[in-house]
């Protein structure tokens, strides 16, 4: 397997969440259903943070210094993407976020990689996380464009534009790390997992919502 194969397998296997992660519904149900500009900068603020730190802990703990300099890498823009979003906030007007010590507001798909500590998993779950990252923002940018407020729209546009980055930086990881069949398969099920942990979660707030998370035709 190469790192093309294993994207393009992922992204075959999950297509139906991936797309439910990038629908309305997704604002929906991260905002608590109060799709509010503020609701929707503080849960980017929220993801982006977690996403950080999750980062910032794996490049902390990490042995393979490839992989080590791939999550302190991708920590960075993260960090770089949470102060660009509590920007809007502040121009906003909105109050500061909530501290998180006791990870109270940690979203569930920063939950689950948290718990990931083998490298070949990890360096997976990172592609499956900019998947789901990547859905995201695309909601984030049509709720701005439809919210008549380019200057926040053309942020998020820039944070998704990263993903491109990282993604390629995750593909070479993967190329790094795995050395055989039942590697690049534990890298596979880890990508499959992140995706599900994220999408799984959605469909749970959805329906504390008493709304139904599949899309009616």
């Amino acid at each position: 397997m190469t790192p093309d194969d294993l994207l393009e397998a992922v992204r075959e296997a999950k297509a139906t969440e991936l797309s439910r992660l990038g629908s309305s519904k997704a604002l929906y149900a991260a905002t608590a259903g109060e799709i509010e500009a503020d609701r929707v900068l503080q849960a980017a603020a929220t993801a982006e943070r977690a996403a950080a730190e999750t980062f910032d802990a794996w490049a902390d703990d990490e042995a393979n210094e490839a992989a080590a300099a791939a999550f302190r890498a991708t920590a960075e823009e993260e960090h770089d993407h949470f102060e660009r979003v509590r920007e809007e906030l502040d121009e906003n007007g909105d109050e500061e976020l909530t501290d998180d010590e006791d990870g109270e507001y940690l979203p569930a798909l920063a939950a689950h990689l948290r718990g990931i500590d083998d490298t070949v998993a990890r360096a997976g779950a990172l592609l499956g996380r900019i998947l789901v990252a990547d859905e995201s923002k695309s909601q984030y940018i049509g709720y701005f464009v439809g919210d008549a407020d380019p200057q926040t729209a053309s942020v998020f546009r820039d944070l998704r534009g990263d993903l491109d980055g990282q993604q390629e930086r995750a593909l070479d990881l993967l190329e790094t790390v795995c050395d055989d069949d039942g590697d690049w398969e534990r890298a596979e099920s880890a990508a499959l997992d992140a995706i599900d942990a994220a999408y799984e979660a959605q469909v749970e707030a959805l329906e504390s919502l008493g709304v139904n998370p599949k899309p009616v035709c």
